[in-house]
């Protein structure tokens, strides 16, 4: 009641009020008005996610704004009236465990804000949001009560009726500061308070499952990308896949035996904008691309005996939407994956998270087989000869232990649902439970690896593939010696897909896209409408296209005509051009690296909507596919209000999302007012 009543004595003493403070003379407009109010700060929004059996994640109880003061969680023993509570970030687990055993005190949880911290990391003993046998439902084995990640809390899987939102490091102290003010008030009515506008299309239609929210067009399915403004152009995120050398595929002779070996793109997170997934899984990525690298480098590669096939999935945070498409698209023979051919699939590799496997100067690592098969005996040699071969480097590669019940969660799952007798292993950097004590966390960033055991995992990697595609003949010393990984490229990758600075804008980027944003971000995204293996750039998101570019020309061999620029059009069979985006020409190479769609199996885009089909019993995976989509928003924002003698300073924090500044009801209900009072003076 009080709050409410200093919003209506702020619009009967506005205009007087600033001819008081004597501001108008620097002021020229109310832009200029708002910019003097406003602090900007950033902040990243846990969303509304629905699947075919309800919601998850945050949202606006209602249609409106939520209001309430700033409390911190350490000073918040019992809670009076709703409000905004203020979470350090080692007390986000037992705060949401408190939120589920004590309902009085959940009663009055208006909003959530949860605070940043750098050393966190250090002083933690973990924080993952995720289950602890995360997407158990897709096991190839029964024992799906077996805890991979011990540490997981499982909170990023229920559903909260109330904002939360993270904070980034520069907004933390002003938030604290906001908090600690309202402690030292003696005044009850003056208060420091945050609005919350994180109101969901799907709170507001009622729709409360992926299949009506698709029907009433209130939400879109995971597995694309959608860059921050809903409006604007949406770019979708794609599996991408390459071979080395490239496969003649006008050839009717596709006999060669093919090594698949597969890494992820997509992280999950509580924050949908804080998803970098830097040990699980983009370690993984950026070891396969510098073992590619280094591979290309490699001559007489037209003469090995099987063929180097590699492809990076997205969307499999969420019910392993790419690995699975893949697979259905390989049923289908589509064009996106012309050239292969599901019978040929010798091996299956994965390279899982392989960042944190540096421990005092070793590097270890550990391989999850699935059954046993002479291609995965062959595969194991393979990686004992490489590990021998790099005695220097202080390698050890060690099998799972056999109590394990299988393979930890992985794209593999997918491929042994769809046939068991699947030859395939997952290189890790644990045994019995993960490493990383941040899995599917927005702390799991780049200071939670080590670049040392990315180069050592990419180069056991490389030596492997190149001794199995080889099938061993000509895999002497010397020919092992010669691939090398290139430690200055790993470490660029990380500073370009793990951090801001430099980010997406740091010259091996830039040398083949024009990026759209600068932090990565490692989220699925949504996907708008049907996709294409060969949709404009335009429709793409910065990741895939930096994947297709880097892939496209370390894998390539020139074109007839290298000279010619793109511009012209790659005539040569197999042709495809490469760094288009940074001077508009770009270069034909023949290469066979192509896009996949990523998204559920058991959907259909027809006439502009999306429908979800019936299960299908020859699709055991798409059986237990939870479609997964994500509710529509226009914005998101937090708004804190400082409350002091009727007067309001306003600090508007900007959610990991580019929205106008809303001006505060004074000034929207007074705006023509104050324009001529401005221009009068």
């Amino acid at each position: 009641m009080a709050i409410k009543f200093l919003y209506l004595l702020l619009l009967f003493n506005f205009h007087l009020r600033l001819s008081v403070s004597g501001q108008l003379n620097s002021m020229e407009s109310v832009p200029d008005l708002q910019k003097s109010m406003y602090k900007f700060i950033d902040g990243y929004p846990c969303v509304r996610l629905l699947n075919l059996s309800g919601v998850i994640g945050c949202s606006n109880p209602g249609r409106e704004m939520v209001v309430a003061p700033i409390v911190r969680y350490k000073n918040a023993i019992a809670l009076s009236q709703p409000s905004a509570v203020l979470v350090s970030s080692d007390e986000i687990q037992s705060f949401f465990t408190r939120i589920w055993h004590d309902s009085s005190f959940a009663g009055n949880i208006a909003g959530v804000i949860v605070e940043s911290e750098n050393e966190f990391q250090n002083k933690s003993k973990g924080f993952s949001p995720a289950g602890k046998f995360p997407l158990a439902e897709f096991a190839p084995y029964q024992n799906t009560s077996y805890e991979w990640n011990p540490i997981g809390s499982g909170i990023m899987w229920n559903a909260y009726d109330f904002p939360v939102f993270l904070l980034s490091e520069s907004s933390t102290l002003t938030l604290q500061e906001a908090a600690i003010k309202n402690e030292k008030s003696k005044k009850a009515y003056i208060a420091d308070v945050a609005e919350f506008d994180l109101v969901m299309q799907t709170t507001k239609a009622g729709t409360h499952d992926s299949e009506t929210c698709l029907k009433e067009e209130t939400c879109l399915p995971l597995g694309g990308y959608r860059i921050k403004c809903r409006r604007c152009l949406s770019r979708r995120g794609l599996n991408v896949w390459s071979s080395l050398p490239p496969i003649n595929v006008s050839s009717s002779d596709q006999s060669k035996p093919i090594i698949l070996t597969m890494a992820s793109m997509d992280s999950a997170s509580f924050f949908r904008d804080k998803s970098l997934g830097a040990d699980s899984p983009l370690s993984g990525l950026i070891s396969l691309l510098a073992a590619i690298d280094a591979l290309s480098h490699v001559d007489g590669l037209d003469d090995l005996t099987k063929q180097l096939v590699f492809i990076f999935f997205t969307g499999e945070s969420w019910g392993y939407l790419g690995s699975r498409r893949f697979l259905y698209e390989l049923d289908l023979q589509s064009e996106a994956v012309r050239g292969l051919n599901n019978s040929l699939i010798e091996m299956a590799i994965e390279i899982g998270s392989v960042g944190k496997g540096f421990n005092q100067g070793i590097k270890r690592f550990y391989t999850h087989t699935a059954e046993v098969s002479s291609a995965t005996n062959e595969t194991l040699k393979a990686l004992k000869h490489a590990q021998d071969s790099l005695k220097s480097e202080h390698i050890i590669v060690s099998p799972a232990n056999a109590s394990n019940p299988g393979i930890p969660p992985s794209s593999l799952m997918s491929f042994l649902r769809k046939n068991s007798l699947t030859s395939g292993l997952v290189l890790e950097d644990f045994d019995s439970v993960f490493s990383n004590k941040f899995y599917h966390s927005h702390l799991d960033n780049i200071s939670n690896i080590n670049s040392s055991a990315i180069v050592a995992a990419a180069s056991l990697v490389a030596r492997t593939l190149y001794i199995l595609a080889s099938d061993n003949k000509s895999a002497s010393g010397s020919a092992l010696t010669g691939i090398s990984v290139n430690v200055s490229l790993v470490e660029e990758l990380m500073g370009c897909l793990l951090d801001c600075d430099p980010g997406l804008s740091c010259e091996l980027v830039k040398e083949y896209i024009s990026p759209n944003s600068t932090c990565p971000n490692h989220y699925a995204g949504v996907i708008l409408d049907e996709p294409s293996f060969e949709p404009p750039p335009g429709y793409v998101d910065d990741m895939s296209r930096f994947l297709w570019n880097f892939l496209a020309d370390r894998t390539s061999i020139p074109s007839e005509n290298a000279s010619s620029s793109c511009s012209q059009g790659c005539s040569n069979k197999g042709a495809v051009c490469v760094r288009e985006e940074t001077d508009g020409k770009g270069i034909c190479v023949i290469s066979t690296t192509r896009y996949v769609p990523a998204y559920s199996t058991r959907l259909k885009f027809e006439s502009g909507i999306w429908t979800v089909l019936p299960p299908n019993s020859s699709d055991p995976m798409g059986m237990l596919d939870p479609v997964w989509t994500e509710s529509n928003w226009n914005a998101i924002g937090l708004r804190v209000y400082t409350v002091q003698d009727a007067a309001y300073d306003r600090i508007v924090l900007v959610a990991g999302i580019s929205v106008t500044v809303l001006a505060y009801l004074a000034i929207v209900t007074t705006r023509a007012v104050l324009t001529k009072a401005l221009k009068r003076d």
